[in-house]
């Protein structure tokens, strides 16, 4: 093993243990859940409709099936609470896997961003006075890398929010051809409403540098023994939080660019209190509620297909029953592997 790939083990000890098992398949056990078929055979086994809230009985979590851009649902949801920390991952507007459906869709620009402005108005609406706002965002560099670009100006119409960090999670898997540079980067935005609170915390990765001098109490002092902790804050760019789902526990088959649970705690560690509700308008695989259970935040969330809003409650159980984060490559939809007379024509 050269030392690049030690170095890369000992980084994410998850992934070292994975490399150390006999080799195992794969293969998840549900395909991507926006594409055509598919849907159908789920929609039976989801327990809401459009229009209906999930509530959680042990710990008051919110889930439900609403339009991000509707008022009307997003109020449903809220009632007259004011959110301090909105944490939320739209779709980029950029077609995946060659394949272009109701989930992960490519419209025209105009209408994405027509989109993008309603959710937004939306989400400011329901901020208290100091308040965070995080967006996940792409950009399609095949098409002059809308709609982040886009995104950014449009942003600036909404007065009352301030730009705070633009944020970069590295993949450790990217992509791209042998005529470009791999494309390891995702987007986040971080806006702030008012002067809310910031948290300082600390990564994994340990304080190897010395060499930053600096005099105190007429002392000349170096960044180590100034130090509050063995380890790096993060910047700007996240390059110690490990996303090859499926060598991981928590990945969650069928969904496709979820979020780590670990980038989701550290927004909610360093910009909410325990006394905080958090919100995300676009639940997909559940990750914002996963991480507040963990870190004991109340979530409130939904999305506009039944079947993310079932898998985002799923995920909750499946973490109080079992303490795991997701499924691997397992199913999380049981119900379907007898589908058919257990031919699983689709799995």
């Amino acid at each position: 093993m050269s030392n690049n790939n030690q170095s890369t083990l000992t980084l994410f000890p998850e992934l070292a243990a994975q490399c150390s098992e006999k080799k195992h398949d794969t293969t998840e056990k549900l395909t991507r859940l926006d594409l055509g078929g598919i849907k159908e055979k789920l929609l039976p086994f989801c327990r809401l409709k459009y229009g209906e809230i999930w509530e959680d009985p042990i710990k008051g979590h919110r889930v439900g099936v609403l339009d991000a851009t509707n008022y009307g649902d997003v109020e449903r949801i809220m009632g007259d609470e004011r959110i301090k920390l909105i944490v939320n991952d739209p779709p980029y507007n950029v077609v995946v896997g060659n394949k272009n459906t109701e989930n992960l869709f490519k419209k025209t620009l105009a209408d994405y961003m027509v989109f993008s402005q309603k959710w937004v108005q939306n989400a400011t609406a329901i901020m208290a006075k100091n308040a965070h706002l995080y967006i996940w965002l792409g950009a399609d560099q095949k098409d002059g890398f809308q709609p982040l670009a886009d995104v950014l100006i449009m942003m600036r119409e909404f007065k009352e929010l301030r730009s705070r960090n633009f944020i970069t999670l590295r993949n450790q898997r990217g992509y791209g051809t042998q005529k470009n540079w791999m494309w390891v980067r995702q987007e986040l935005l971080h806006y702030v409403k008012g002067d809310p609170k910031f948290k300082v915390v600390y990564t994994d990765i340990p304080k190897i540098l010395k060499g930053y001098y600096k005099v105190i109490n007429g002392k000349r002092t170096e960044n180590m023994e100034r130090s509050k902790s063995d380890c790096i804050r993060p910047g700007n760019v996240w390059i110690d939080i490990q996303q090859v789902f499926y060598r991981m526990q928590e990945n969650v088959p069928g969904c496709y660019a979820q979020k780590p649970v670990k980038a989701i705690e550290r927004i909610i560690l360093t910009s909410s209190t325990g006394k905080d509700t958090v919100v995300d308008f676009f639940a997909h695989s559940g990750t914002t509620l996963l991480a507040g259970e963990k870190l004991d935040r109340k979530v409130y969330t939904f999305d506009n297909d039944p079947i993310f809003a079932e898998l985002t409650i799923r995920r909750l159980e499946q973490y109080r029953q079992t303490s795991k984060c997701g499924w691997q490559w397992n199913n999380p939809f049981p119900e379907v592997d007898n589908v058919d007379g257990g031919q699983q024509r689709w799995i």
